[in-house]
Parts: structure tokens; C-alpha cells; sequence
């Protein structure tokens, strides 16, 4: 059995098959890995979470920011866009199977040597920490009475910094921005998301999540949500893999047992 993970598909389907067929991928054999945002922005959403679910038994996603708006609109949340792509999922029949699908699926994913989570480890976690805070906003995702109130209160930018005395929807708020919009932050957490560029552009006392020393994680972070990167860490322990497939650049598929990559570069 081989294992990869893919980086955003952000609604491309079309260049993950490719890729696929690439590597000869085994459907019902081998395992892919999704690091979130399987929708919006490319022209295939609906047929990318189609995809996924219908292939539900090999493979494992995460929930991206994307993933999160597209469910936040469908209960009256979230400003329009005229970059979403996203319509033909809230306008298909068989609309509430796939919400039902995504309601289901993780923050975070973790094996023994791997976590993957969209965006990132605060440094002031550990990967234990973050696969335990991400079940509890899966456990407000999945119960029908919570998860109206979640979409209610999901978005904002404070509180900035984590504390354990966090409570109520603060608290599930600052996980969600943790797990899936995180990319500068301070030593002690505190997040700042007015840049989102390459890490050289980081305001004065603040830098790239990963940047910072963090004693507790254990397991390699396998991660994407940060385009600007170009899968770049500087780390061969943190993996990403958001390549800007949706921004003109390539899709990536790694073998996250040997490390090898291949791409795809979208059509000029």
C-alpha cells in the first residue's frame, strides 16, 4: 500500500486524476491524503467532493477554510464572492448528502508519524493538543442542534491567542482559525491575519507558524492553505503542499513514504 497526500484542489478535479494515473494510484489499495479546501475557486467543485466521497473508503480529507465558507453559506453565513465557485453544490439535489458528508469530516487527521491539518500547528500546541481541540468542533459539526449555532459564531478574528480558560464559542472559534487560517504568528500563538504572502513579509514580531521552535510536536505536519509558500517550509518535518494549482501555478502529489513529488501544472 502506498500513501500520498494532495495539496488544495480548491474545485480541480481534472489535475488530481492526472496525477493519479501518474502514479498509478490503487483505488481500494493504496491511501490519498487531502490537506482541505477540496472546494471553490476552480471550475469543478461539486465533482471534486463528489469525487471524494465517492472514493470515501481510501481516501482521507480535512476540512479547509473553503470547505468550512461553503457550509457557513449554506446556513445564511458568509459574505458573496465572484470568485466562489461553489453554487452548483448549494443548488444540487442532493445538496444535504454532501453537507451531511463534510459535517463528518476532521480539522485534523493523524497516523503515528503524520498529522495533517490545513493550516498549520500553533506553536503553543502540541499535535496532541490539536487532534484533541479539533474533536470538539467536530463534535459541534456533527450534532444538529449545535452546528446552526457554530456557523452563528465561526466568523471573527478574536480571540488571537489561546488560552485553556477559553470557553463557548471563542474557544471553538480560535481552534477553527488555528486548524484552518493560521499562517503568522507570534511565539505564544497570538495570530495575525492581515498578510497572507510569502513569509518574508511577516509583520515586526511575527513569522511563519512553523518557524517557531515547538519541543512538544512529535509528529511530521503534512499541511496546505498557504499558496505563497510553493510547498516551501524550509523544514523536511513540515510538509506543505498548497503549490497555488488554483492561481496559475501546479497541483502536488507527494509519497509521504519517500518523499517523492509530482505536479501538475495548470493550462496558461
Amino acid at each position: 500500500m502506498a500513501r500520498y497526500a494532495v495539496g488544495d484542489l480548491q474545485g480541480n478535479l481534472t489535475p488530481l486524476k492526472q496525477l493519479l494515473a501518474i502514479v498509478d494510484f490503487q483505488f481500494g489499495k493504496d491511501e490519498l491524503w487531502l490537506v482541505g479546501d477540496i472546494v471553490n475557486r476552480g471550475p469543478e467543485s461539486l465533482a471534486s467532493l463528489e469525487f471524494v466521497m465517492q472514493h470515501d473508503h481510501c481516501m482521507q480529507m480535512v476540512l479547509g477554510n473553503h470547505d468550512l465558507s461553503l457550509l457557513a453559506k449554506a446556513h445564511g453565513h458568509g459574505k458573496p464572492s465572484k470568485k466562489d465557485t461553489i453554487d452548483e453544490i448549494l443548488n444540487a439535489p442532493k445538496r444535504n448528502k454532501l453537507f451531511d458528508f463534510l459535517y463528518q469530516q476532521p480539522l485534523a487527521h493523524a497516523s503515528d508519524t503524520y498529522l495533517m491539518v490545513h493550516a498549520g500547528l500553533p506553536p503553543v500546541w502540541s499535535d496532541q493538543q490539536l487532534i484533541d481541540y479539533s474533536v470538539e468542533v467536530s463534535s459541534v459539526l456533527q450534532s444538529k442542534k449545535q452546528r446552526a449555532q457554530y456557523f452563528d459564531n465561526m466568523y471573527g478574528n478574536t480571540p488571537d491567542t489561546w488560552h485553556e480558560q477559553l470557553s463557548g464559542w471563542e474557544r471553538l472559534r480560535l481552534i477553527t482559525n488555528y486548524c484552518t487560517r493560521m499562517r503568522f504568528c507570534d511565539a505564544q500563538g497570538k495570530l495575525e491575519f492581515a498578510h497572507s504572502g510569502s513569509p518574508d513579509c511577516a509583520p515586526e514580531g511575527f513569522a511563519p507558524w512553523f518557524s517557531w521552535p515547538n519541543p512538544k510536536r512529535q509528529r511530521q505536519i503534512v499541511f496546505g492553505h498557504w499558496a505563497a509558500l510553493m510547498g516551501a517550509t524550509g523544514h523536511s518535518e513540515i510538509i506543505g503542499l498548497d503549490t497555488g494549482y488554483v492561481w496559475g501555478n501546479q497541483l502536488t502529489l507527494i509519497d509521504l513514504d519517500s518523499k517523492q513529488r509530482w505536479q501538475v501544472q495548470k493550462p496558461s
